[in-house]
């Protein structure tokens, strides 16, 4: 059984920083592409970013681009995503998901996703 779970959400204030970690227990390898969504309240879940199998590929939404940065260590089987300059508009649940297929590519879409954690909460405020 594959699982994720997100932590490293919570209550920080504007212009600040959070860290969000994903693990993935139950892949044999590390070849999945892994993405970080998000759902802000009364919207569409969206992607934030996404990082292929050995990190040699990322996509950043043009929202988060300069702020946040993706990485991944595979001998921890652990994703990460840093987030700094937080602002009103970055609350939001953020999912981390897996990708097993075209792991060597960055997916942009949440039908790219295989497996999915259960989210993290990220309250921005003033």
């Amino acid at each position: 059984q594959v699982q994720l779970v997100e932590s490293g959400g919570g209550l920080v204030q504007t212009g600040g920083s959070l860290t969000l970690s994903c693990p993935v227990v139950g892949l044999a390898s590390s070849m999945y592409a892994m993405g970080w969504f998000r759902q802000a309240p009364g919207k569409e879940r969206e992607i934030v970013v996404s990082i292929n199998w050995d990190g040699d590929r990322k996509y950043y939404a043009d929202s988060v681009k300069g702020r946040f940065t993706v990485s991944r260590d595979n001998a921890k089987k652990t994703t990460y995503l840093q987030m700094n300059s937080l602002g009103l508009g970055d609350t939001a649940v953020y999912y981390c998901a897996a990708a097993t297929a075209n792991w060597w590519l960055a997916p942009k879409t949440e039908n790219a996703m295989n497996y999915w954690g259960k989210g993290t909460r990220v309250t921005v405020s003033s």
